[in-house]
C-alpha cells in the first residue's frame, strides 16, 4: 500500500501553492510522489476540438490518450456517486510511487496535514483536528494537540514528512 498524505484546508489557504513547492523538493530527495487532487468543479482534462475530446463526447465510456511523454485515462462517471479515495489510489501504479499526496478529501480516513492561514476569514476554533490529523501547518503559532509546522518553512514541512515516512 502506498502511503497517503492529504493536504487539507479551506479554499484560498494555499494547498496548491504548498504542493507546487513540496513536490519538487521531495523529488530532489529521491521521493517519488503521486498526486490526487479533489475538485468540486466540473473539470475536463481534454480540450474541445481535439480528436480525443470529440471521440469521448461521441460516447466512449473510457478514453485513453497516449504519447511518448505521458498517458491519461478518462472515465465518464455522470451517474455515479463521487468516487472514494481508496478507489482512486488503486488506479495508480504503486511501483512508480513512494507517496501519494492528496489535495482535499479532508473527510477521508487518511493521514493529513491541515493548513491554517490567519487571513482566510476562518478562526482556529473551526479547524477539524481528528485522529487522522498528523500536524497543522500554520502562519501563526497555535495551541493544538498535534505538531504545529511553520506554513512558510518548506524545509520544516519536508523534514516532518520524511520523518513520518520513516525515511529520515
Amino acid at each position: 500500500m502506498i502511503p497517503l498524505l492529504a493536504i487539507a484546508a479551506w479554499s484560498g489557504t494555499g494547498k496548491t501553492t504548498l504542493l507546487k513547492k513540496l513536490i519538487p523538493e521531495l523529488c530532489q530527495l529521491g521521493i517519488r510522489p503521486g498526486l490526487i487532487k479533489h475538485t468540486h468543479h466540473n473539470m475536463d482534462v481534454d480540450k474541445p476540438g481535439k480528436d480525443s475530446y470529440e471521440l469521448r463526447k461521441a460516447g466512449a465510456a473510457q478514453t485513453l490518450v497516449a504519447s511518448k511523454q505521458r498517458w491519461a485515462l478518462m472515465t465518464e462517471t455522470p451517474e455515479e456517486e463521487e468516487l472514494d479515495l481508496a478507489f482512486l489510489v488503486s488506479r495508480m501504479d504503486a511501483s512508480k510511487l513512494d507517496l501519494v499526496l492528496v489535495e482535499g478529501f479532508k473527510h477521508e480516513s487518511v493521514a493529513k496535514i491541515l493548513l491554517f492561514r490567519q487571513d482566510t476569514g476562518h478562526a482556529v476554533s473551526e479547524l477539524t483536528i481528528d485522529e487522522h490529523t498528523i500536524a497543522v501547518a500554520s502562519d501563526i503559532p497555535l495551541n493544538v494537540d498535534v505538531p504545529v509546522l511553520d506554513l512558510n518553512n518548506l524545509q520544516e514541512i519536508v523534514a516532518f514528512i520524511l520523518a513520518w515516512l520513516g525515511t529520515e
